[in-house]
């Protein structure tokens, strides 16, 4: 077959083999009701923005030198010679779509949620695809730590309802402008003497965004920052009290959480608190979530001056980490009833009772292929259906079925006048 899925990409399906069960749209499903339930519970409404956007918002939100910009993006001409880029992340287009619409003009603090695709050329690997799905977080307008916390504790509390565990809330201060350009000269005055030795990747990062290569997975890398100047003991005095502020209400929260002087996240946008979750079960690629604030971005758009804060949550990498924890996922949707139709005059009434009780709310299916007793008695059982009715000649005269309980496989008689009712009750209706 010539016509294969793109390479780094993946078809969600409802039914997969075992090694990837993450993968079926029922848990995908239950995935992202919890998301919704979770994030409407913190007070957050859900915003859905274009899937590609002008690759100029990318490059002014996301930052010029930043992997994403310069390795990452899809970018394309439109039919009209427009730059456009599939959206590599959520919280420049949640940015300019608040911009856009005047948001700010319908009260001071706004609270957004979003789920959805991104799209990052990048070497594929595991929890890593080139269109993966993001669950985000975006708080517009308080500039407090209690905001920040409160994002964190959302993601955290997405977690534990999920029944995630082993994880670790990593947080970090990256200061403001003043507190950052500080720091940043006593970095580079600490890598020049090491440059040659530093990895290709971060000599690059050494004059486009020198603090990138503090996020550096290469040994020899992490081996020269060991004695590398901490960022945290640059703050000034207002960043420093927020960063403190933070770390109070993640205590006073009962969150457990790391300082990590060497968390920058990967966006150019980010100032002050940088958070990030992690797991052991899924290797390398352990990050299942993170944020952090990016105070001044909506004005970067021609917004007003206001403080934000939010994260981003990948999906793919949540459903791999339950699976991998075992976690008990419930299991996916099945119909209530099954009707086997035996005969034309009998398939015609099941079909008109399969209409009614779906109007009832009443999950159910029937054999549309009129095939014989045994074969629909196991089509219901690989559905998992609680019940099933056989109707032919003999239950149409007689006016009575037998409603067989397709666990305990005892059957009752029940009036076919009175069907509907009964399977309502059955139900909880």
């Amino acid at each position: 077959m010539n016509y294969l899925l793109p390479k780094g990409t993946f078809d969600i399906l409802p039914e997969q083999p075992a090694e990837d069960a993450w993968c079926t749209s029922d848990r995908w499903q239950y995935l992202e009701s919890v998301i919704r339930k979770t994030a409407q519970d913190y007070g957050f409404k859900e915003i859905r923005t274009p899937i590609f956007e002008k690759t100029e918002l990318f490059i002014r939100g996301v930052g010029e030198s930043s992997d994403i910009v310069t390795k990452e993006m899809y970018t394309f001409l439109d039919r009209g010679e427009r730059s456009m880029t599939l959206r590599p992340e959520g919280t420049a287009p949640v940015m300019r779509a608040f911009v856009e619409h005047h948001m700010q003009s319908s009260g001071s603090v706004h609270k957004l949620f979003y789920i959805g695709p991104m799209f990052r050329y990048e070497r594929p690997q595991a929890g890593r695809y080139r269109q993966h799905h993001q669950f985000g977080a975006e708080a517009v307008g308080i500039g407090g730590a209690q905001q920040d916390v409160e994002v964190i504790d959302l993601l955290c509390e997405l977690y534990r309802r999920l029944g995630l565990k082993d994880l670790t809330v990593m947080v970090n201060s990256i200061g403001n402008a003043d507190s950052r350009t500080t720091f940043l000269e006593a970095l580079r005055t600490y890598l020049e003497p090491h440059f040659s030795q530093l990895s290709p990747e971060s000599q690059n990062r050494f004059s486009k965004n020198i603090l990138r290569i503090l996020d550096s997975k290469d040994s020899g890398d992490q081996k020269i920052l060991e004695n590398a100047p901490s960022i945290l003991d640059m703050l000034d005095v207002e960043a420093k009290e927020h960063f403190a502020n933070v770390c109070k209400s993640l205590e006073s929260l009962g969150i457990t959480y790391q300082i990590n002087p060497k968390l920058v996240r990967g966006l150019d946008y980010y100032n002050k608190t940088v958070f990030e979750i992690t797991s052991t079960a899924l290797g390398s690629q352990n990050s299942i979530g993170g944020g952090g604030r990016y105070d001044g971005l909506i004005s970067t758009f021609g917004g007003p001056e206001l403080p934000a804060c939010g994260f981003g949550a990948g999906l793919e990498r949540i459903l791999q980490t339950m699976l991998k924890q075992n976690v008990p996922i419930p299991p996916p949707p099945h119909p209530f009833v099954f009707l086997i139709g035996m005969g034309e005059a009998a398939c015609e009434f099941c079909f008109k009772l399969l209409a009614s009780l779906r109007r009832e709310n009443i999950p159910a299916e029937m054999d549309l292929a009129g095939r014989k007793v045994q074969a629909g008695l196991q089509r219901a059982s690989s559905l998992k259906a609680h019940y099933c009715i056989v109707v032919g000649e003999q239950e149409l005269e007689g006016g009575i079925v037998q409603l067989k309980n397709m666990e305990t496989r005892e059957s009752v008689s029940a009036p076919l006048s009175n069907l509907v009712s009964i399977l309502k009750e059955k139900y909880g209706l």
